[in-house]
């Protein structure tokens, strides 16, 4: 039996009057991945803090490894890493001396400090950059410079919360691509994203939540098999014409809308179509649309939460320092006094 390595169990946490989490339980077992989706509010930073510490419950229990983080926060901190939102490395210092800098705060010994900041710089294509001031990096070298930080003590497991964002296209492959070696290497690794071809790609199962309360979970498969195994998207002209044909379509499978566009989940795909384009041409409507293909994770998140994932917008190009300037969060749970 597979050992858990994160355990939430009915985690509760209010904010004044917004409980931004409502008994949230999940587990992740050692050497997965965990996907945690959610439009925005609905509760997956809150989690993440909880079980870095970061934050405590109000009531519910968190593990890490089998530590209660509430009862020993200094412990869990010694053999977890985080990535958040916002790169949070020392702006004011090198590359290189953010990584030395972590790796004396985890008391590794010197000459592991060296060799371990070499192969990470190396790794995330920092050497060119290695001593330049943080302040002057682009978004996306931020990203990765705040990751490599969060791997210079090897922590058994890895809390990344919406790791890519901000970062172009290849960017987000090459992490998606480090992440994969180091589960392979026995990592776990709890992951936030509202990328969804993110989840499918990396998540061994996913959790989704949404206004503090988890909705669904399983596996991208089992998700995708709720909605049936064909979607036809109907795009039409006008929001009218999307309710007419909603109300000739509804017999034939369960149906989502997304302004113009209208989803049908169907069982028969090819007879589904076929009924599709008679019943659309009896009511007299013409799509401007009309395509037939698997469900996605987009339809799932769609089917779950009314809406499709709010995805970030990059800022920063991989070229061009980054012309925000955040307040400094901490760099890692591991550092929090």
């Amino acid at each position: 039996m597979t050992a858990t390595a994160i355990l939430a169990d009915e985690l509760v946490k209010c904010f004044g009057d917004v409980e931004a989490l409502k008994g949230v339980s999940f587990d992740v077992p050692t050497g997965t991945v965990l996907g945690l989706l959610g439009p925005n509010g609905a509760g997956k930073t809150t989690a993440v803090r909880i079980l870095t510490t970061l934050l405590r419950p109000d009531r519910g229990r968190a593990e890490v490894l089998g530590v209660d983080v509430t009862a020993d926060p200094m412990g869990t901190r010694m053999s977890i890493g985080l990535a958040g939102q916002n790169a949070a490395v020392d702006e004011n210092l090198t590359g290189r001396e953010n990584l030395r800098l972590v790796g004396r705060l985890t008391h590794l010994p010197a000459a592991e400090i060296t060799r371990r900041s070499d192969t990470l710089l190396e790794q995330f294509e920092l050497t060119r950059a290695e001593d330049r001031l943080v302040r002057t990096y682009s978004g996306g070298m931020r990203r990765r410079i705040d990751l490599a930080a969060a791997l210079v003590h090897r922590p058994p497991v890895l809390f990344l919360d919406e790791p890519t964002t901000g970062l172009d296209p290849r960017s987000r492959t090459d992490l998606w691509g480090t992440i994969e070696d180091l589960v392979s290497d026995g990592t776990t690794v709890l992951l936030t994203t509202q990328y969804l071809e993110e989840a499918d790609r990396l998540a061994d199962r996913i959790v989704v939540i949404d206004h503090g309360a988890v909705i669904a979970e399983g596996t991208a498969t089992e998700l995708k098999a709720r909605l049936g195994s064909t979607v036809i998207e109907v795009g039409l002209a006008d929001a009218s014409d999307v309710t007419r044909a909603h109300e000739q379509l509804a017999r034939l499978g369960a149906i989502t809308t997304d302004g113009h566009l209208l989803r049908l989940s169907v069982t028969d795909g090819a007879a589904a179509m076929l009924e599709t384009v008679r019943a659309l041409d009896a009511a007299s409507l013409a799509p401007v649309t009309l395509a037939l293909r698997e469900p996605t994770l987009d339809d799932v998140f769609l089917s779950l939460t009314g809406h499709t994932a709010e995805e970030p917008t990059p800022t920063d190009d991989d070229e061009t320092p980054s012309a925000s300037r955040r307040g400094r969060r901490g760099r890692s749970a591991e550092q929090r006094p």
